[in-house]
């Protein structure tokens, strides 16, 4: 099945093959592609619609001498292939072995260990910078698409690129796609090149001092091979624009390019996934059913996102239902939360959703748009949890501690499904404080709430003595589970409190556990380098109270299993009380 695909350890064996074997190892590598992501998921539609192109480029180019950097890099997959990882595809056994992104520790084709969006273009254009102060005379490319023009970085790199006098090229691959839609003035200038065949007057790439060619049949691969090798060794910044079919060559995902953009396993006759999704409520339907009431009820509501609808399972026809209440951004989380700020200033009532991994993109305008000026914003994150996403380029984890320390900002940490739907309905409505809510990272629980959360204060679940165990947000649970443990092992019960507020500390409360406890546990779904526990470690400092922080290390953790990370950290619960029992 894969007889030519198995011959290729390098980019010079893509070289010796004629057109006829290209277009045969096109057909062997989506066959790859399908083996991998039918078994365990990744980027489908971004690789279906990048392989004759990336065929093309490793043909007309000589990699790793001339450089490949490749955006978001979810779609360098047939890169991967072609640069000697064909067995990560083929094989089984060796999946583990690639990440679903590149990365300069598998080869010496990739550059960088990137996974967020917009970065190819200045991080080549370093590339770039450096090679010609060293006097050498390689190819820089940067491959873009997939929406991530739109993000800042990106156009603030082609404006740069606009003043290079030395070999660029910039490779925009144009699917009519972001994740979702594409939005924006950027993609009409797209599409006036794309219906002109690259002639249109309205062309932005022109606009900032940048050459230009166009390619329609970017997945061909003897078109593709042409236009490269018109460009390459050029001695200026040139922007080419392909066209091509996200997800081509799979009918269920050319149809719908949103839900293919990223797959979990599936049946490749059926096209539907071969693994559980679990309970068909869970906080993301919450979510979407709270957006979709709450904007039928009150027309000051908005949703504010940066490209990213899929953060809480908003599909097409809710999104067409919200109509103007509903305001996608681009790849630009900046612009989402400055936007924001905008509105609640005016009287608006806005709702931001994203994953936490991309919200720290925006850390400035949420310091200076959103904080500094007291906007009563909200933004509910997705994906915080340490068994949320588990690639090193997309941790949630390192949300707590980023965002708990900015002043005037609410950090909640929902525990359970009704914690969850009152803090959200309640800090959409108030108008004294920008907040951050963290979405659970498991699965629904019930329990009785308060629905008011003006004073900002901890609430004891469970009073108890001598142990007290503040679980925050989606620890909870494991607090619940190291209670009962705790008076199983030692026979008395301890105190119980949910924390609910990530960014402030309860004084009144802790003052008052030193009457009839002698030891502190924190637990949290963060690093604990400038987390929730370190801020009760430092209440206590100078105090006799014995604190023990339970959370993750600052780590650049990378596919990890979560269960056995926890086990790692000495965070399960037996271990928890092997250790008390050396503390009390």
């Amino acid at each position: 099945m894969y007889e030519l695909l198995q011959t290729i350890s390098g980019p010079e064996d893509v070289k010796k093959l004629s057109i006829d074997q290209l277009h045969t190892l096109s057909t062997e590598m989506r066959e790859a592609l399908f083996n991998r992501l039918t078994k365990i998921g990744g980027h489908f539609g971004p690789n279906f619609g990048m392989v004759e192109a990336e065929i093309a480029m490793h043909y007309v180019f000589d990699s790793p001498k001339d450089k490949f950097v490749f955006d978001v890099s979810h779609q360098a997959y047939p890169h991967k292939m072609l640069t000697g990882r064909w067995q990560g595809y083929v094989d089984d056994a060796h999946f583990v072995e690639d990440s679903g992104y590149t990365n300069p520790n598998e080869s010496e084709h990739d550059f960088f260990n990137v996974g967020h969006t917009s970065t190819s273009i200045t991080l080549a254009l370093g590339l770039a910078k450096a090679r010609d102060l060293k006097g050498t005379e390689e190819n820089i490319v940067a491959v873009i698409g997939d929406g991530s023009l739109s993000g800042g970085q990106a156009m603030a790199g082609l404006n740069v690129a606009g003043e290079m006098h030395s070999n660029f090229i910039i490779l925009v691959n144009d699917n009519e796609m972001a994740i979702a839609e594409t939005h924006g003035g950027l993609y009409k200038s797209l599409q006036d090149l794309r219906i002109s065949k690259g002639t249109s007057p309205n062309n932005i790439f022109k606009t900032l001092g940048l050459d230009y060619i166009y390619e329609e049949n970017g997945n061909d691969v003897e078109s593709m091979i042409a236009v490269l090798t018109k460009v390459k060794d050029i001695d200026h910044p040139i922007v080419v624009h392909i066209h091509t079919q996200k997800g081509k060559g799979y009918a269920f995902a050319e149809q719908n390019k949103e839900a293919w953009h990223w797959c979990m396993p599936f049946d490749r006759k059926t096209g539907l996934p071969t693994v559980d999704f679990g309970p068909e409520e869970n906080y993301l339907t919450l979510t979407q059913n709270y957006i979709l009431d709450k904007a039928k009820m009150d027309p000051e509501f908005i949703v504010i996102t940066p490209a990213m609808p899929g953060a809480i399972g908003l599909q097409p026809e809710q999104r067409a239902q919200l109509k103007d209440q509903y305001l996608d951004t681009g790849i630009s989380e900046e612009a989402a939360v400055s936007i924001a700020s905008g509105v609640a200033r005016n009287g608006g009532k806005p709702l931001v959703i994203t994953n936490m991994t991309f919200l720290q993109r925006a850390y400035d305008q949420i310091s200076q748009d959103i904080c500094i000026n007291n906007s009563p914003v909200t933004m509910v994150m997705n994906f915080s949890s340490f068994d949320g996403l588990t690639d090193v380029t997309h941790l949630g984890i390192f949300g707590l501690s980023t965002f708990i320390n900015i002043p005037n900002l609410v950090v909640l940490a929902p525990t359970c499904q009704e914690e969850y739907q009152t803090m959200l309905d309640w800090s959409v409505n108030q108008t004294e404080h920008p907040i951050l809510i963290l979405i659970p990272g498991n699965g629904l629980t019930h329990r009785a709430v308060d629905t008011n959360y003006v004073d900002l204060k901890y609430r004891i679940e469970q009073q108890g003595e001598k142990i007290a165990i503040l679980a925050l947000g989606d620890f909870y649970q494991k607090g619940q589970e190291l209670a009962q443990a705790i008076e199983n092992e030692f026979g008395f019960q301890p105190t119980l409190i949910n924390p609910r507020i990530a960014s402030s500390v309860d004084e009144d409360l802790l003052e008052n556990l030193q009457i009839n406890h002698e030891l502190i546990i924190t637990l949290e779904d963060g690093v604990l380098d400038g987390g929730f526990g370190e801020k009760i470690s430092r209440f206590y400092g100078a105090k006799p109270m014995k604190v023990k922080n339970y959370g993750l290390q600052k780590v650049f953790y990378d596919r990890y299993d979560p269960a056995k990370l926890l086990e790692e950290l000495g965070m399960t619960t037996p271990q928890i009380i092997e250790e008390i029992k050396q503390m009390i």
